[in-house]
């Protein structure tokens, strides 16, 4: 697979705490010289980046994140504030608690108020596989699939693992037809990103394929 079809398929990631505005400037500058999908930033920074990158890059911003217990009603909030802001795709995280309790229904009707709030722009939904059994994965499958989502997300990268091949195979087997599947978390070659496409993965969220390209580039490699 080329190394700029992986690139296409990156959202360009730095949601670090400590995010300072040049090292965000940076990344966005990366993203727009190697065409990644996105960039995914801080909330904080979308008005700034979108006034920076204008429509040469599109934009995605993390809600309810990294620990998904926020109400519907703050989430639904954030997600419109961002794409107010200039957001083009909003990664929400899940009630985490509410798939302990099997609370499907509410799961499903949060996903579906969030999406209702992004205006028509992308929702991921991110269900943090390392915290969850198969079976609850199968069922949040299915909940994203009824939602109205667009896609079903592994991973925030801030938990105790990050994407696996296991979990990106399952929600391919698992969810509709309609829902995309982005694998995030600990992607660190381009073997692996590679082997997550062919698994079904449409996005891939990381940084490290980038700094990839650059190295590759450095050497007369790419």
């Amino acid at each position: 697979m080329e190394l700029k079809t992986i690139l296409s398929k990156c959202d360009h990631t730095l949601l670090a705490q400590t995010a300072t505005w040049p090292e965000i400037k940076a990344i966005c500058d990366d993203g727009m010289r190697y065409h990644t999908a996105s960039v995914c930033i801080p909330a904080s920074f979308v008005k700034q980046v979108k006034a920076y990158v204008g429509e040469n890059l599109p934009i995605c911003t993390v809600i309810g994140f990294p620990n998904g217990y926020d109400t519907t009603a703050a989430k639904c909030f954030m997600a419109t504030d961002a794409v107010d802001n200039g957001a083009d795709e909003v990664d929400m995280v899940i009630n985490i608690g509410w798939a302990k309790e099997g609370k499907w229904d509410e799961i499903t009707a949060e996903i579906a108020a969030v999406k209702g709030s992004c205006k028509g722009k992308l929702l991921k939904v991110i269900i943090e596989t390392c915290l969850l059994t198969d079976e609850e994965k199968i069922a949040l499958c299915k909940c994203v699939s009824d939602s109205g989502a667009d896609y079903i997300k592994t991973s925030t990268g801030f938990s105790k693992a990050g994407a696996t091949f296991a979990d990106v195979a399952l929600f391919k087997a698992h969810v509709a037809p309609h829902v995309k599947i982005k694998a995030a978390g600990g992607i660190s070659s381009l073997e692996d990103a590679e082997k997550f496409i062919e698994l079904g993965a449409d996005r891939l969220g990381t940084s490290r394929i980038v700094k990839i390209a650059k190295g590759l580039e450095n050497d007369g490699s790419y």
